[in-house]
């Protein structure tokens, strides 16, 4: 294990790096020391990681497709960027709210000034106060510039509560913006995309992004406080003596190197965890998820998952205790060289008095502008590290939102005929994105005329619903083409393609929403019209389910939410189909429909199924039961990816069929379930 000492020598090499080698050097010592430091094992994996998640949850690596903001902290490149993402931020902020913005802006602007004014005043009243003449005379010629003190103490109070209160207004804004930014676009990227896991740590970083949208409106009010003020101060010091100017920024200038360091490992430390915290929550939301509760309660998972949480918190713990260290460590050498600095100021002051170089009644003035742009000096320093801090999260959401723009689903493309004759899968091979090298789909040949019911049947993993989700537009193949009448799928219009098909899957969304939006989520941008919502149904057998809901169409699907209502597994799949049918698409895939439901149920599915392909709907139906495509126009039996037989029920169950007798042998076997004792 890496020893405290050397993770020590790390974490200094890591605070020298500026460059982009010597980046790339710290964030790997960063990460590699972050290892060290935690779990029981000698690599630094916690025994939860290894049994819930099957190994560790660290990005230690892929730095190098991070194209980024942790390359980008040095204090000149920082300063360089600056300008850009003030920028951006006030442009989000703008599109968010652009009145609350001015607001803002001019009470920022105005309370700047006064603060200037007031601390030349100050300048005026010591001037006065220490002069030469009588006391009363000295008073007396100060008031005017006590006035000014006291009514620019007043405005100041005044524009920073309208500051706040524009800001207050304008936070929850940007943060809806820049979160429906990136929504608005992971809800139309490929499948693909969302099943990627660095498309996922984007996301997580994005979802950070969005917070830090937020909190960059408040820091950057602050830089602009700071700034107007820390110009007034510096003016100041520049009449008195220019001397006092570049000791004010010695004084500085660590708390700057401070701040930066200790913003630097916590960005690395992020990137590295972000999907450790991820699992931490995951195991804390099971706790109470209302579908595992009864699981949890029967089986007494709630001291496993609590342990497992405990050990996976106290495993990221260990990692904040280090960051906490070193930052503790790095303040302190800050700290060490501002008494050093500020010992330096104040000697310099008191060499020019001792010298007669500056009059009392300068120093004085002095002292305050030394003290009063020490403190902007500082605050401006902090508020710009915080800024760029959170501009990092804001840049890993603008990352996300460029990946995302390249994955999208194309919005234009060739349209599809009215009327399409058949679909055609020709020589079709596919292969799930980091799985292994055995294909789903190899060299499939389907045909699928319109009007019918085509039904695919096998075993598990044979390739069935792979074969519906390229069908659907979800997947392009990797080889081989899906022809609508000739049309390539993946050159028409995807917008088209989904508005010609409705999808009753085995594992469709149970949505927690009420019982109307539940049906009518098939079509969204339609009119939630009761009569048609009634007709969907009573076509699935739903309407029943809904007549005994506490509140009918209206009641909740959602336990946990006030008037929240469970339904069976059953019920559910009835809303499922129901949901199919109201979407009312030219083509209907239904991948395991009937799988919760009773015999009855089953049966009056299965003929309203057939009834739909009579009137001219194309249906895809895949099952298990293989006694449910008894009136398939074609069935394709799939084995390992491939088409191994196809054909009429009919012809698929006679003995001396063509094929290698799959479908007979599949058929037989559960036929023979449902055999009565006495006909064995």
């Amino acid at each position: 294990m890496t020893t405290r000492d050397e993770r020590t020598e790390k974490a200094e090499k890591a605070e020298k790096g500026d460059g982009e080698d010597r980046a790339e050097k710290a964030a790997e010592e960063v990460t590699e020391e972050a290892a060290g430091e935690t779990g029981s094992d000698d690599d630094g994996v916690s025994e939860s990681e290894r049994l819930l998640f099957g190994g560790p949850l660290r990005y230690d690596m892929g730095w190098n497709h991070h194209q980024g903001s942790f390359l980008e902290l040095g204090l000149r490149t920082m300063v360089a960027r600056m300008p850009r993402l003030v920028g951006a931020t006030i442009r989000l902020a703008h599109r968010a709210d652009p009145r609350a913005l001015r607001r803002v802006v001019i009470a920022e602007l105005g309370g700047g000034v006064a603060q200037a004014v007031g601390l030349v005043a100050v300048s005026r009243v010591l001037t006065h106060l220490l002069g030469d003449g009588e006391t009363t005379d000295r008073l007396r010629s100060a008031v005017p510039a006590l006035v000014v003190v006291a009514v620019t103490a007043l405005v100041g109070a005044l524009l920073r509560s309208a500051s706040t209160a524009g800001t207050g207004r304008l936070e929850p804004k940007v943060f809806r913006v820049a979160t429906e930014e990136y929504l608005e676009r992971v809800a139309r990227v490929e499948l693909a995309a969302v099943e990627d896991e660095e498309f996922h740590k984007l996301l997580d970083s994005a979802q950070w992004g969005a917070e830090s949208a937020r909190r960059m409106i408040r820091f950057c009010t602050s830089v602009m406080t700071a700034s107007i003020a820390l110009a007034a101060a510096a003016s100041v010091l520049t009449v008195l003596h220019p001397a006092l100017l570049p000791l004010l920024a010695l004084m500085t200038l660590p708390s700057a190197w401070s701040a930066l360091t200790i913003a630097r490992r916590r960005y690395v430390s992020f990137h590295t965890w972000v999907q450790h915290a991820r699992a931490g929550q995951l195991l804390g939301r099971l706790l109470i998820d209302t579908q595992a509760a009864p699981e949890v309660r029967v089986h007494n998972i709630g001291p496993f998952l609590l342990r497992h949480f405990r050990t996976m918190a106290e495993t990221g713990e260990r990692e904040q205790t280090r960051l906490a260290s070193l930052a503790a460590r790095t303040g302190l050498i800050a700290s060490g060289w501002t008494g050093i600095a500020t010992a330096g100021a104040y000697g310099v002051l008191g060499l020019l008095l001792w010298t007669g170089a500056m009059d009392l009644a300068v120093a004085g003035t002095a002292v305050i502008a030394i003290r009063t742009g020490s403190a902007n000096l500082e605050a401006l320093v902090v508020q710009l590290n915080q800024l760029y801090e959170e501009s990092l999260f804001v840049a890993d959401l603008e990352r996300l939102c460029g990946e995302a723009d390249r994955r999208l689903i194309p919005e234009t493309g060739r349209p599809l005929p009215a009327h399409v004759d058949a679909i055609h899968f020709e020589n079709v091979s596919f292969t799930y994105p980091g799985t292994a090298t055995e294909p789903a789909l190899d060299a499939v040949n389907v045909t699928i005329p319109t009007g019918r019911i085509v039904a695919f049947v096998g075993n598990n993993g044979s390739g069935k619903s792979t074969l519906a989700k390229l069908l659907c537009g979800l997947y392009a193949p990797d080889a081989g083409r899906i022809l609508w009448d000739g049309l390539d799928s993946t050159e028409l219009d995807r917008a088209d393609l989904f508005d010609r098909i409705a999808v009753v899957a085995q594992d469709f969304y149970r949505w927690p929403f009420t019982a109307r939006v539940n049906i009518a989520i098939g079509r969204p941008d339609a009119p939630y019209e009761d009569e048609l919502l009634r007709a969907a149904a009573e076509y699935a057998g739903a309407d029943e389910t809904i007549a005994a809901l506490p509140r009918g169409w209206d009641t909740l699907l959602a336990r946990g939410y006030r008037g929240g209502h469970q339904i069976s597994g059953g019920q559910w799949q009835r809303l499922g189909i129901a949901r199919a049918r109201h979407r009312d698409a030219r083509v209907l895939v239904v991948d395991e429909p009937t799988s919760a439901l009773d015999a009855e149920t089953e049966q009056r599915v299965f003929d309203q199924i057939r009834s739909l392909a009579a009137a001219g709907q194309t249906v895809i139906l895949i099952t298990h039961r293989l006694h449910s495509v008894r009136h398939a126009d074609e069935i394709y039996v799939l084995e390992r990816g491939r088409v191994a037989e196809h054909g009429t029920f009919e012809a698929l169950l006679r003995p001396d069929g063509d094929g290698p007798g799959l479908f007979r042998r599949m058929y037989l076997v559960q036929s023979e379930q449902y055999r009565l004792d006495t006909e064995r």
